[in-house]
């Protein structure tokens, strides 16, 4: 119909665009900043219980 606006949903404008995403995130924390010497630590996040693992080839496995 003519003269009829096209509206876009609220979270299209307000949505970050992706230099602004890169610019909010924290710089990556070292693996060594959480194993603290160990190869096994358990993590808590919402109610649930995380193992992150460092194999011996110095891989990470975060099982749940």
């Amino acid at each position: 119909m003519k003269g009829e606006a096209i509206l876009r949903p609220a979270c299209d404008a307000a949505a970050p665009s992706a230099r602004e995403e890169q610019q909010a995130r924290p710089a990556p924390l070292p693996s060594e900043a959480l194993l603290r010497g160990h190869r096994l630590v358990e993590i808590s996040h919402n109610g649930e219980v995380y193992r992150l693992q460092a194999t011996r080839l110095g891989k990470l496995i975060l099982t749940k």
